[in-house]
């Protein structure tokens, strides 16, 4: 089986088929990731060049390591340094990259469709790493993959995703995800911060924690995104943390297996308590290791695709 599209651009454009082919191929590389020599010439020859818009630590530094144990030729566009400050648009950007010889082109932008437009005018495979507050796609795969490698699996599961629902492009490619697969998704957090849409795509919806943690087998917590907010949305991150953030005590009305994830980067004691980020039940550094297995089988199955 191959993917569908030469682009990856979004969880809601793959099947669930798709999915879980990538899901599998990331086991593969997984174990790749344990050699003592953890590199493989599977995309030697090629190029990826990485276009990050926006701030990131994970991402990018996971995006890079995971081309370079594929072998392949990695440049990494300083934006702030580039011709983009003098006023060259996206397009144009992307279309000198290309020309120098890009096959892939991972991009991270503040405007919701980026990558989406990126894909239509230029021959590279555009992976999506992150738009505006549209979609994130690779983290919700690696998301995923360490649900599925923490509990088994990932279908008929109970998912709390908590927080800043309206500004995240995390919560919607994971919802995307996680409904493909039958699992019980719910929402919470402050009536301000959840789309009024949302139940229509079939997720229930909680404003206390109380009630939306009771039972759940995977507490998803999301970062308060401060720079994509006006002002209002909660009083203030002292209130928020009363009664949204993730303590020992609220984790304790989860399923006595329950796992802790967080995308990052976490604002602790606002999001979520030290004790929990550091405790047993935390699988936030596992998510950023996983993601590099993840984005390398993404990065392999688009070259399958390209031929």
């Amino acid at each position: 089986m191959k993917l569908a599209s030469k682009d990856l651009l979004g969880i809601k454009e793959l099947t669930k088929d798709e999915i879980t082919l990538v899901l599998d191929t990331a086991s593969g590389f997984k174990d790749v990731l344990k050699r003592d020599i953890k590199k493989v010439p599977a995309l030697r020859g090629k190029t990826a060049v990485n276009l990050f818009f926006e701030p990131s630590t994970r991402t990018k530094t996971s995006f890079e390591l995971a081309e370079k144990r594929l072998s392949l030729d990695v440049l990494n566009l300083a934006v702030t340094t580039s011709s983009v400050v003098k006023g060259e648009s996206l397009i144009d950007t992307a279309l000198n990259v290309q020309a120098l010889g890009a096959d892939f082109m991972i991009i991270r932008h503040p405007s919701s469709g980026a990558a989406h437009l990126l894909s239509k005018k230029v021959n590279a495979s555009v992976i999506n790493a992150g738009d505006g507050i549209n979609e994130h796609p690779t983290q919700a795969l690696l998301d995923a993959f360490t649900i599925k490698e923490k509990l088994g699996r990932i279908e008929g599961l109970k998912v709390a995703i908590v927080g800043d629902i309206l500004h995240s492009r995390v919560a919607k490619s994971n919802i995307y995800l996680l409904k493909k697969f039958g699992v019980e998704v719910r929402i919470i957090g402050p009536p301000t911060l959840i789309p009024p849409e949302l139940e229509s795509h079939g997720v229930k919806v909680f404003h206390d924690m109380e009630t939306g943690l009771r039972d759940v087998e995977v507490v998803m917590m999301l970062r308060i995104q401060i720079e994509r907010q006006g002002k209002g949305f909660f009083p203030s991150t002292l209130e928020y943390f009363r009664y949204w953030g993730l303590t020992t005590e609220r984790l304790s009305i989860a399923d006595k297996d329950a796992i802790v994830m967080h995308p990052g980067p976490m604002n602790r004691g606002i999001e979520i308590a030290s004790e929990i980020a550091d405790g047993p039940r935390s699988v936030i550094l596992e998510q950023v290791t996983n993601g590099i297995a993840v984005r390398m089988a993404v990065l392999y199955l688009l070259a399958g695709v390209r031929g």
